[in-house]
C-alpha cells in the first residue's frame, strides 16, 4: 500500500463485502443503493474519525465499578468539507456521528473545453478558523485525483496544513492514489476499497458507476 500512497488506511471490516456487493450491482434500485451506501459510509465515517489524532482527547471516566481510561472526540477541533455533489452523501454520515461539526462546501467540475478536462473550482465556502482544525474531506470516489487535489489546494490556500487533512472516500484506484501521493503525500487517505484501475473514460473499474447519480437517483 505504501507504494501507492505513504499515508493510506484501507478498511478491513468484514461487513463491507456484503455492502459493496449491493452498491456495485447495477440492478440495485436507487432506494436500496442509498440504504446500503449509508450503512457503508457510516462505517467509513467512524473509521475516519478514529484517525483524527489531533481531535481525540484522553480522558478518564467512572464506570459503576471502576475508573476507565478512554478517549473522546472534540468536535470543535474538526471541520467536515464535502466536494459537491457526491461528497454530500458522505458528509451526511459524518454529521450524523459528529453532531454540531462545522461544515464547508467546495464545488469542482471538469472543464470539458480543455484537452485534459482539468478540474475547475466554481464555489468554495469554508467556516472561519478552519486553519485551526483538522479537516475531513468527503468525496466517495477517487479516480484521477483531479477534484481532490483542487479541493485540497483550496484548503491549503486558507491556511490548512496538508497534514491536518484526512481524505475519506468509498472507492479509489491506483492511478488516483499515485497522483495524490505526488501532490500531497502528507494528506491521510482513508478508503473502504482500492479497485483495479481506470478505464479509457476515466471511470473506476470495477467501480460502481456514478456515485452521485445513483445515490441521489438522477440516473
Amino acid at each position: 500500500m505504501a507504494s501507492l500512497h505513504p499515508n493510506l488506511v484501507v478498511l478491513k471490516n468484514k461487513s463491507l463485502r456484503n455492502l459493496f456487493t449491493k452498491v456495485r450491482d447495477q440492478e440495485t434500485s436507487a432506494r436500496d443503493f442509498e440504504f446500503y451506501a449509508r450503512r457503508l459510509m457510516t462505517i467509513l465515517a467512524e473509521e475516519t474519525v478514529a484517525e483524527l489524532d489531533f481531535a481525540i482527547d484522553q480522558v478518564t471516566v467512572q464506570t459503576p465499578c471502576a475508573a476507565f481510561p478512554g478517549e473522546v472526540v472534540d468536535v470543535d477541533k474538526i471541520c467536515a468539507v464535502s466536494i459537491v455533489r457526491a461528497g454530500d452523501s458522505l458528509l451526511g454520515c459524518v454529521r450524523a456521528i459528529l453532531p454540531g461539526v462545522s461544515v464547508g462546501k467546495i464545488l469542482i467540475q471538469r472543464d470539458e473545453d480543455t484537452v485534459e478536462k482539468e478540474a475547475k473550482l466554481y464555489y468554495c465556502k469554508l467556516p472561519p478558523k478552519i486553519s485551526e482544525k483538522v479537516v475531513i474531506l468527503c468525496d466517495p470516489m477517487l479516480a484521477t485525483g483531479g477534484s481532490a487535489k483542487k479541493a485540497i489546494e483550496s484548503l491549503v490556500d486558507v491556511g490548512v496544513k496538508p497534514s491536518n487533512i484526512v481524505f475519506s472516500n468509498v472507492v479509489c484506484c491506483p492511478e488516483g492514489l499515485k497522483n495524490m501521493a505526488a501532490a500531497y503525500p502528507e494528506v491521510k487517505i482513508v478508503t473502504a476499497a482500492i479497485d483495479e484501475c481506470l478505464n479509457e473514460d476515466k471511470y473506476i473499474v470495477p467501480g460502481l458507476g456514478d456515485y452521485g447519480d445513483r445515490f441521489f437517483n438522477t440516473v
